[in-house]
């Protein structure tokens, strides 16, 4: 069946619009500066469709060639800045993903002003030899984020605009390109506007997150067909059955009528090779625009279950061919899964499982929110590896799609919402942007079999339920297979009208302990933060902070999850939150210490709770939460105190059946797991044991299954203590985007973390590379540790060496490659 669609073929907010002076200035005068460098391909050698293009996007659900590299980044706009006889000469050569701010961002003290401005980037590129090749074609580039509002121009005229920072959106170029160099200009407003989440008349403080300026995600190129598949929609259905089915949907876009029988032919394979299914669709396209074609794909038996233990994938891949226009493939990746929420809690595949997780924010020192595809899918492998989640709150917008697609491989559910923190502005245009934003989240991301909910209501708002009805009918309109909700942030169910009751609940019990609101009676309910900062208990969880105090931290997220297991009723809960963020709300530094991982993605004590959720048949786990120094545990009392019950003087999570804990010389004494009533819904609780005073090494072993399965020691000796460095990748690309963290902290002789509260480390870097950091860092401000990230040059593969010194520590060194 065709029929018409009013369906974005971008799945975005992108429209032709008149270059306005409102937003961005276009007065003065330019110099022509054509530049044999930069048509030769400053980003690197040329593809066969376009020269400057690279090698075709990672992203699992994303086609197109790489435009990232070659770009030049002018700063402050200036008028006619966005005309292609410009002089550019002044502009300096950048990769994108890229932050644009007046100064550079640091670890601390970010300030909004520094990148509330109006912005220019330009792309020279060269089609000289493709005219003939392109003839009949369309291309169209596409911007995966721009932070916050975007025109687009290529060679002098207007090509596409739009408002938000966290969804994708496409410019067709096709009638602008001209044979030899052409030029792509991104006219960026950074300024505080009235676009989600920020209301009309608020300053960045009206949010507890800041959104840097920049082209922060991923730029494409598109050469499609005059008739191509513009989106592909591909949702199981009867998974659970014999019979499972696979419902596809393209909306196709056609440029001007065609002539002929024209078909769709889908696939399902296997993984991404071997088709186990497919369905051959004839369709009469009359006319130009859009129209969308429907089919199911069945007959493959029972299929291969996606869940958190097993996360299986298939590829659906649907071929367009229309007579005379050529052929056009487009491919989703998705999984199958049955996920529900009840009033008994969510099940997963036809089996209740109890939802562990975190909250995240796609913030990082240095960037903003602007790192690669490696960067962004580390976090997913943090969560799900190290951290033991099998779910993710994407707050408070759409993520990077690297993300999310990492979650799809790692079994890592997400809850995706709308952007949104707790205003919601009365101006109409305003509210329909929000419509738009749900509408474009659940286009982009309706396939990924991680999403099992959609955010619809704005993170902690209250009123307008004819706004939320029209945002959760954008949503079922296009996706009914998932619920929706909201954060609530008042435990009021007369103000809900979504399917899934979701509270954002920091409650705590008259001594500080961590406890949960009860359930709604007969609804499904999910806590989708908690913890936190316990706003001013304490005031947050720096790496400065006394022991006790990131001892705390663990101690209230164990009460948290515990509690969300007293009863059924609970789906799970979400703590608040993975990693610490920058924020005007935030003191000091403008960071907010709300992780349970630092800015720099390094687990605190807080986040030994969470590394210890993970059978110990997987990998055995003891992580004191304390710090072990010449005057022994230096965290007494910090775990035990917030409920008057003193259970011991320091905390070791661990999911070992029992520990034998011994100081060099000394006596041997045996603890086993907590049985007070605060952690006994955790499958692992913690250890609590009173610390002797320190006069050697501490051993601990720990024991499962009768059996030594894992020991740690940690030294009483500062004399041995050293500078270590490590980097998360041996290897990068050489494409100028990809980067990788290298963390250097001071450690003790077994490599424990050890509080150093004084001096700097200089960083030194040599060969095809770039430090993304401070140089030198502050580390005893930061508490001990610290990180930079390494990112390479375009088209300059080699070894990248990064040496670190500190004056009393010593120094440390560590090499990446950069290969082509």
């Amino acid at each position: 069946m065709v029929h018409a669609s009013d369906q974005d073929p971008s799945g975005a907010c992108c429209k032709r619009a008149e270059y306005g002076a409102k937003e961005t200035p276009a007065d003065g005068h330019g110099r022509v500066a054509r530049r044999a460098l930069l048509r030769a391909g400053l980003a690197g050698a040329a593809l066969p469709l376009i020269a400057g293009c690279a090698e075709p996007e990672r992203a699992a659900n994303k086609p197109g060639l790489s435009f990232n590299a070659g770009w030049l980044f002018g700063g402050a706009y200036q008028p006619r800045a966005e005309l292609a006889d410009f002089d550019d000469s002044a502009f300096t050569p950048v990769t994108v993903p890229h932050t644009a701010a007046h100064t550079p961002l640091s670890w601390r003290d970010w300030d909004p002003a520094a990148w509330q401005d109006v912005w220019i980037y330009r792309r020279h590129f060269d089609v000289s030899s493709l005219v003939s090749a392109l003839r009949g074609q369309r291309v169209f580039a596409r911007f995966d984020g721009v932070m916050v509002n975007a025109t687009v121009v290529c060679n002098d005229q207007v090509m596409a605009s739009h408002r938000g920072g966290y969804l994708p959106f496409s410019a067709e170029l096709t009638d602008a390109l001209r044979p030899g160099e052409n030029v792509l200009a991104v006219v960026v407003d950074a300024r505080c506007i009235a676009v989600p989440p920020v209301p009309a008349g608020s300053d960045p403080a009206s949010i507890d997150f800041m959104q840097p300026a920049g082209i922060y995600r991923d730029v494409s190129v598109l050469v499609v067909p005059r008739a191509f598949i513009s989106d592909l929609s591909a949702t199981p259905a009867d998974v659970l059955t014999a019979r499972p089915r696979v419902d596809v949907r393209c909306t196709i876009d056609t440029a001007r009528p065609v002539t002929g029988r024209a078909t769709l032919l889908a696939e399902l394979l296997d993984g991404e090779a071997r088709p186990i299914a497919s369905q051959i669709l004839p369709l009469d396209i009359s006319g130009s625009g859009l129209s969308s074609a429907s089919l199911s794909l069945t007959g493959f038996g029972p299929a291969r279950l996606w869940s958190p233990d097993s996360p299986a994938l298939y590829t659906v891949r649907a071929r367009l061919t229309v007579p005379g226009a050529g052929a056009h493939e487009a491919t989703r990746r998705i999984g199958f899964r049955d996920a529900a929420f009840r009033p008994d809690g969510f099940y997963l595949n036809g089996q209740r499982l109890q939802l562990f997780g975190l909250d995240r924010h796609q913030m990082f020192p240095y960037a903003g929110m602007a790192m690669p595809a490696r960067v962004q899918r580390r976090d997913a492998e943090i969560l799900r590896n190290e951290l033991n989640c099998n779910m993710v709150r994407c707050s408070h917008y759409p993520q990077s799609p690297h993300f999310l697609d990492a979650c799809d491989e790692l079994g890592l559910m997400v809850w995706e919402e709308a952007p949104g923190w707790g205003h919601v502005s009365p101006d109409v245009a305003w509210q329909d942007l929000v419509v738009e934003n749900v509408r474009d989240m659940v286009t982009r991301d309706r396939s990924h079999p991680s999403v099992i909910i959609w955010g619809t209501r704005l993170n902690e708002t209250r009123g307008y339920p004819a706004l939320w009805a029209a945002t959760r009918e954008a949503a079922r309109a296009l996706d009914p297979s998932r619920p929706s909700a909201g954060a609530m942030h008042v435990h009021n169910p007369v103000e809900w009208a979504e399917d899934v009751f979701a509270f954002n609940d920091y409650s705590v019990t008259r001594q500080g302990a961590a406890r949960l609101a009860p359930p709604v009676p007969g609804v499904p309910y999910l806590i989708t933060e908690s913890v936190g900062v316990m706003e001013t208990r304490p005031p947050h969880f720096a790496w400065t902070d006394p022991p006790e105090m990131l001892a705390r931290q663990a101690d209230l997220h164990a009460q948290a999850h515990s509690a969300a297991g007293e009863s059924t009723a609970y789906a799970g809960l979400l703590g608040w939150a993975g990693f610490d963020y920058h924020s005007l709300l935030g003191r000091p530094y403008s960071v907010k210490w709300a992780g349970v991982a630092d800015g720099f993605r390094v687990p605190k004590p807080g986040a030994a709770i969470y590394q210890a959720q993970v059978d110990p048949k997987v990998r055995p786990v003891i992580i004191p939460v304390f710090f072990w120094g010449p005057g022994g545990s230096s965290a007494a009392g910090g775990a035990s105190g917030a409920s008057g019950a003193v259970l011991g003087d320091a905390m070791i999570a661990s999911n070992c059946e029992r520990l034998e804990i011994a100081v060099e010389g000394g006596p041997s004494m045996t603890a086993l797991p907590s049985d007070a009533p605060r952690y006994r819904n955790l499958p692992y609780p913690p250890f609590f044991v009173t610390m002797p005073p320190a006069s050697g090494d501490l051993v601990i072993a720990g024991y499962a299954g009768g059996r030594a399965v894992a020991e740690l020691r940690m030294s009483a000796d500062p004399a041995f203590d050293r500078l270590a460095i490590a980097a998360d990748d041996e290897a990068i690309a050489a494409d100028g985007s990809d980067a990788t963290r290298v963390v250097f902290r001071a450690v003790d002789a077994y490599g424990n973390q050890r509080r150093y509260l004084t001096g700097e480390v200089t960083l030194a870097l040599a060969g095809p590379g770039t430090l993304l950091g401070d140089n030198p860092f502050e580390f005893g401000a930061y508490g001990g540790l610290g990180a930079v990230w390494v990112r390479s040059l375009p088209g300059q593969p080699g070894v990248i060496a990064i040496a670190a010194e500190h004056p009393v520590l010593g120094q440390a060194a560590v090499q990446v490659r950069a290969t082509a």
